[in-house]
């Protein structure tokens, strides 16, 4: 692969309310990279953001500048608000990451290089249709195993590629407060793609994809100031997306690559965001017998009429609204987001 691979067709998305130091260590990797930055909180506050990278900064001011009265469907005091960069980008791939994610090193010692991965994870295609027990097939030093249809040996377009992290894992705040010290020292070499049906707890922490193919479905739905929930805007993303995906014959890979999470987010604070959310979920919260988005999200199906993300989404919004509503306020309200969200991607990429 080139040195540099695609650096004319990606942007690096990146949502902080700090300096931007972490980026040295990152520097041999990201810097042939245009970088979009979202500033969250304060927008009166100045971003350090090291020299040498190219890149453009937006805060609070210019998404309410850019979007008008809209500009409410952009998380505010959230990581959340990092899909503004996906609306503003002009480039074909994104690859975003959180300001507290550092370089892993494989077991042999070497730095690995994320965004490397993340590219061929997306420019190589995807088995959502049949399992390959050999994992990613295209790989070298892989192929697919005997009795694997030939008829399906082409695969899908590769929209999603999920990393994973080492050090700090993603849990949940109940499992962090029981497991405090729990650190994630395994590295698995193995990319696999999820197949077609499954639904998957997306994190955005370390996500790449393709913007062409779902970038309108990559709305990291309302959180943050103002909204009840916390800290499920990335997996609300990633069932809306997965779902999308299928319906489109689109594939999506988690595995490889690694990076380095270096702290964790207080428990406390985010037991106090995920709390509601959780009810309802009822994934973190047992006392509740039985979740009602998961199986939404499992059963919902998209009509034979709806065949590019745009049409898909607004339908999905409006099953939303319909599925869901009745639940919580926050349903419907995340329902005209997602509308306004489509419709503020389609005044800013007029040729989508």
């Amino acid at each position: 692969m080139a040195p540099h691979p695609l650096a004319d067709q990606l942007d690096l998305c990146i949502p902080t309310i700090r300096d931007l130091e972490f980026l040295e260590q990152w520097r041999p990797f990201f810097q042939p990279y245009h970088l979009i930055i979202i500033q969250d909180g304060d927008p009166s506050r100045k971003v350090h953001v090291p020299e040498g990278f190219d890149y453009e900064l937006y805060n609070r001011n210019d998404i309410e500048r850019i979007l008008g009265d809209k500009a409410w469907c952009i998380s505010f005091k959230d990581s959340a608000c990092r899909c503004f960069g996906y609306m503003v980008s002009k480039k074909r791939y994104i690859y975003t990451i959180d300001d507290d994610c550092f370089v892993a090193k494989n077991p042999s010692g070497e730095d690995i290089n994320a965004l490397e991965q993340h590219i061929k994870n997306l420019l190589s295609p995807s088995t959502p249709d049949f399992f390959n027990t050999l994992y990613d097939p295209y790989v070298p030093g892989s192929d697919f195993v005997r009795g694997y249809p030939f008829s399906m040996r082409e695969g899908k377009p590769t929209a999603v590629s999920h990393g994973l992290w080492l050090n700090i894992p993603d849990y949940d705040a109940p499992t962090q407060m029981v497991k405090p010290a729990e650190r994630n020292t395994r590295y698995v070499d193995a990319v696999m793609t999820i197949p077609k049906g499954t639904l998957f707890p997306m994190c955005g922490m370390n996500l790449a994809f393709d913007r062409e193919a779902i970038g309108p479905a990559m709305y990291f739905g309302l959180m943050g100031e103002g909204q009840p929930w916390g800290r499920y805007d990335d997996m609300w993303a990633g069932w809306c997306v997965k779902k999308i995906c299928d319906h489109l014959d689109l594939g999506v890979k988690t595995g490889l690559p690694y990076i380095w999470h270096s702290k964790a987010s207080n428990p406390f604070v985010n037991l106090r965001k995920e709390y509601k959310a959780s009810r309802c979920f009822a994934a973190l919260c047992r006392a509740v017998p039985r979740c009602k988005i998961i199986p939404f999200f499992q059963k919902v199906q998209l009509s034979e009429g709806s065949k590019d993300v745009f049409t898909c989404y607004l339908e999905l919004a409006e099953k939303v609204r319909a599925g869901l509503g009745h639940l919580d306020p926050y349903f419907s309200k995340l329902a005209d987001g997602m509308v306004a969200w489509i419709e503020c991607w389609q005044k800013l990429n007029p040729k989508a």
